[in-house]
């Protein structure tokens, strides 16, 4: 693995309006060119978090999916956000994941949020994803997934022999500011209890809804401490993350010898 360098995108998503936010979003993410290998963006970054948004979605041959292919190439960079995405098995909470050399890959949310109604317009995602970049071994996830530690767990030997099933865990989210502690709870015990480096992004300002959001974007190390925290304010944060940090933690702390075995179905 080399050396990560992770910029959270911290936007006040436009309400409804997915052109506007792929203005917003390109503009806000320009000047990460050169400057990070990994840009993330929020959940339903062209929409923000509504069941409404679902009469706009788009399909895998739409203006958004070409959109975030086109920015990983001008930015030289992995950029991953979702959206809302039609196909003929429904319409899916879609993580889309691009990378420069014209790579695509894809991760639908698997745990819908009931308590706002997303269970009864949305389609749930099955498998979780793992991608690689920069040698790092990346599992994306979309924000109520944090909720669930079996679906996030890292397990060992079993995606790769005699290793973890990845060092990264991202998550992107609309997470409203009423639940702030949960957010950063869930996202320490992650890092912590998965011996990985977490990356998450959440949204700022207040959604059409009336939901307000405190971003709270963080990178944290496998200990669970913050190597970049950003405030309420939109813009970018940086974080730098050291493969060699990550590996003698494993080394000197091995409790992933220790775990449990178990399939995720």
């Amino acid at each position: 693995m080399q050396d990560l360098r992770i910029a959270l995108v911290q936007g006040a998503t436009r309400w409804h309006d997915p052109a506007g936010n792929r203005s917003y979003y390109g503009e806000l993410i320009a000047p990460t060119a050169g400057n990070a290998d990994l840009v993330i963006l929020p959940e339903t970054f062209t929409s923000g978090f509504s069941n409404e948004a679902i009469d706009k979605a788009e399909g895998m041959d739409g203006p958004t999916v070409a959109w975030i292919g086109e920015q990983a190439v001008q930015l030289n960079a992995a950029v991953t956000g979702s959206v809302q995405l039609r196909t003929e098995q429904g319409v899916f909470n879609r993580l889309l994941w691009a990378t420069p050399d014209g790579q695509l890959a894809y991760y639908d949310k698997r745990h819908l949020f009931r308590y706002a109604g997303e269970h009864k317009r949305y389609a749930p995602g099955r498998e979780r994803l793992s991608v690689e970049w920069k040698g790092w071994r990346i599992n994306p996830q979309v924000c109520y997934d944090l909720r669930f530690p079996v679906f996030c767990r890292n397990r060992f030997d079993v995606e790769r022999p005699g290793q973890l099933d990845f060092d990264l865990q991202l998550f992107v989210a609309n997470w409203p500011s009423p639940r702030r502690y949960a957010w950063q709870t869930l996202l320490r015990a992650r890092a912590i209890e998965n011996l990985c480096v977490v990356a998450a992004v959440n949204r700022v300002g207040t959604d059409g809804n009336g939901h307000r959001y405190c971003g709270d974007s963080v990178v944290l190390d496998a200990l669970g401490q913050p190597l970049a925290e950003a405030d309420g304010s939109e813009g970018i944060t940086y974080a730098a993350v050291s493969a060699e940090a990550l590996r003698a933690h494993r080394e000197h702390f091995p409790a992933m010898l220790d775990a449990d075995r178990f399939e995720l179905r």
